[in-house]
């Protein structure tokens, strides 16, 4: 069995508050992009990860995908796989890419093995694999709160515009994005941003992060106001990575100026 896992970007991204338990609340609201990985199940004598494409960090036995696999094993009878992962989508990028692989794991287990899991069940699983995981399970557009696991819903749709994506070949952990942030009430919820025309959202949607990102990762600035000179009706960092976004009227028409950099680009 053979599935897409794919990425997601952050419309605006509000840390609010750092939590009890060292995490933090935020707003945000997730959107699922095209730009995708290749996940594969295949039947084995014995539990396995093998991948290709991107290089993946880390013991291949603790990638998020067996963590999937081990979390739903613990509750179920479920006979040994291979999992193989074609990686794609940037590491430390700001796009959800190992949540989405884990998410789309714990999918593909539960119709592959018929273990009859209620979305509800599945976001619950998810959640115990990173903050991110939930979203993936339903792979629609959300607004999210509290450490960006809790959803509601959002009457947005961005469906005829044109997205692309660059990422400037720069990782950025999550600790590292993380340890730089300074949380802060917002003066109006961006859930009530979000829903005013995507013309005004230059001036008022924002990723809390690019402030005490750019001046450290120059590269980071650069790449947004260039995505603006392409004719972006917006552009933004997405999540606490490193991959700008611009989302544009129709396809732009030359992308030169970032031949250096991995690029994708595709209809939302």
């Amino acid at each position: 069995m053979v599935t897409f896992p794919n990425a997601k970007i952050n419309l605006g991204l509000l840390i609010t508050e750092k939590r009890p338990d060292g995490f933090h609340n935020l707003q945000s609201c997730f959107y699922p992009v095209g730009w995708s990985d290749a996940l594969e199940l295949i039947p084995a004598s014995e539990t396995a990860f093998s991948s290709t494409g991107l290089p993946i960090p880390g013991k291949p036995m603790q990638n998020l995908c067996v963590k999937a696999y081990e979390l739903l094993r613990r509750d179920f009878d479920m006979p040994p796989v291979h999992v193989h992962l074609q990686k794609n989508v940037p590491i430390g990028a700001g796009l959800g890419g190992g949540s989405a692989d884990a998410a789309f794991t714990l999918r593909l287990l539960n119709d592959r093995f018929a273990l009859g899991l209620s979305v509800d069940q599945l976001e619950n699983y998810a959640r115990q694999l990173g903050s991110d995981c939930a979203f993936f399970v339903q792979n629609r557009p959300v607004y999210c709160i509290e450490k960006g696991d809790v959803f509601r819903q959002i009457d947005l749709s961005l469906s005829g515009y044109y997205i692309v994506l660059v990422y400037p070949n720069l990782a950025i952990s999550t600790a590292e994005a993380y340890a730089r942030i300074r949380p802060q009430q917002p003066e109006h919820p961006l859930a009530d941003l979000l829903l005013q025309p995507i013309t005004t959202w230059r001036n008022t949607v924002h990723n809390d992060f690019e402030a005490s990102l750019f001046p450290t990762y120059p590269v980071l600035a650069s790449v947004k106001e260039q995505l603006y000179e392409a004719g972006a009706v917006y552009a933004s960092m997405s999540g606490s990575g490193s991959t700008l976004y611009g989302i544009f009227d129709a396809p732009p028409a030359d992308l030169n100026q970032f031949a250096q950099y991995r690029v994708w680009q595709g209809k939302l």
